[in-house]
């Protein structure tokens, strides 16, 4: 055995060992605020492994980093501040993580540093995730905090106010962190009160649709609607109709400065973690006042699509606000991602009282089955035909692709049986509001 415990580095039959507590001091020395570490085989990871074996296969542990951003700063109800405070504090998260990469692969070690958040792989855009790395389950994994009812992690001390970045690191470490005992989320419900758009329930429900409209318009979708109205427009005069001279400036300060979150309202108002508690326990009237009032008085536009629970919500609890109705971004290019994704734009207000089971046979370029149990404002999505079904739906992989991106007329399709229904077609409009578009 060959042991260099200077360096921090231990060799074990050819293995490196890193010690644990000099791995923390060089990711704190670096500036990270907190780090753990997590062994990749670590059960609550599962479904990550593939990715992060893909990206790197050498990888056996992964770093998580904490960097703390400025509370007051994302408090703001001027959220140009609340933006510059994200974008600086991810480019330091970049840069802490690459300078712990480049102090270790100096030692020999195999380490590989994911962006924090973007560039990320584009060309995977509505066929599978386009990001490497999921950094939130690994945090919590690394003991370094746990989700809130708002889908952001929350460290014990410093609360959400924070960014993570993640390592991929190709040793073993002496010692892993273990998740909290407990959860720092007060279940206060201040993110359900503060989300304009309603995508939090108070039911811990999350409509991950509702939050990407609205919150992500200047991303992605958001964007590709924007090219695309450019390109319907008759003219100057006709574009300035349907987009406001503030929406063109706001787009053009996107793509000049980096992207601006419309809202992320959810992670000012939050008074977890315990730097970040004291004045919520003081007074949770003057908390409010101070932190929550002012967002929701904000007037502003709120972007949401037509028939959307969103919508519902928005008319309902913030009429100081104006809507702006989008068409969804969720055109999905596989059946696999077709599949995947329609949990997570489901629409459970829309659903209403809706029962039903749905069997969905694709083929052509690309064969799959699926059932599809629409019951009680819940979906479930499972492999292969199972149970009595409602409506039967067989349907050309690319013709079924091309109706859902509008692409392809339905009674063509059903005219020339690319797409065939066994069943009520009710069935089929009574499942297409639940996603509206």
């Amino acid at each position: 055995m060959n042991t260099n415990t200077e360096s921090g580095v231990h060799i074990h039959s050819k293995t490196a060992v890193l010690d644990a507590a000099w791995l923390r001091q060089l990711c704190l020395g670096a500036g990270a605020d907190d780090a753990g570490f997590v062994e990749v085989g670590r059960a609550a990871l599962v479904d990550e492994r593939p990715h992060i074996e893909h990206a790197f296969p050498r990888t056996q542990t992964l770093i998580s980093i904490v960097l703390r951003m400025n509370r007051d700063n994302v408090r703001s109800p001027a959220r140009s501040v609340a933006n510059s405070e994200f974008h600086h504090t991810g480019d330091e998260v970049n840069i802490v993580i690459r300078k712990i990469v480049t102090a270790l692969e100096r030692k020999n070690i195999r380490v590989l540093n994911p962006p924090m958040a973007f560039p990320m792989e584009a060309d995977r855009w509505m066929t599978e995730r386009m990001w490497l790395v999921s950094h939130k389950p690994i945090a919590v994994a690394a003991g370094l905090g746990r989700m809130g009812i708002h889908r952001n992690v929350i460290h014990p001390k410093f609360g959400n106010f924070i960014l993570l970045g993640t390592i991929l690191l190709g040793a073993e470490v002496s010692e892993y962190g273990k998740e909290l005992d407990y959860n720092p989320c007060l279940t206060c419900k201040l993110c359900v009160a503060a989300c304009p758009v309603g995508a939090i329930g108070a039911d811990g429900h999350f409509n991950f649709s509702a939050c990407y409209t609205h919150n992500y318009h200047e991303f992605m979708g958001g964007f590709s609607g924007w090219i695309e109205t450019i390109a319907d427009s008759r003219n100057g005069k006709d574009y300035r109709r349907r987009v406001k001279d503030s929406e063109t400036v706001s787009m053009w300060q996107s793509l000049a400065f980096g992207p601006n979150y419309k809202a992320a309202y959810c992670l000012a108002v939050c008074p977890a973690g315990e730097d970040v508690i004291a004045p919520y326990l003081a007074s949770k009237k003057e908390f409010a006042d101070e932190f929550l009032r002012p967002l929701q008085a904000k007037e502003e536009s709120l972007y949401v699509i037509r028939g959307s629970d969103a919508e519902t919500h928005a008319k309902k609890r913030y009429p100081n606000k104006s809507l702006r109705l989008v068409s969804g971004s969720f055109r999905p290019r596989t059946a696999k991602s077709f599949l995947e994704g329609i949990p997570i734009s489901f629409q459970r207000l829309a659903a209403g009282d809706l029962n039903a089971t749905y069997h969905f046979t694709f083929t052509g370029s690309e064969s799959a089955t699926a059932t599809i149990v629409i019951r009680d404002g819940k979906i479930k999505v499972s492999a292969g035909l199972q149970d009595e079904p409602n409506l039967c739906v067989t349907a050309d992989t690319a013709t079924w692709l091309g109706f859902l991106a509008k692409e392809k007329s339905l009674p063509w399709a059903l005219l020339t049986r690319r797409i065939k229904l066994r069943g009520n077609p009710k069935w089929l409009l009574a499942f297409g509001k639940c996603f509206p578009s």
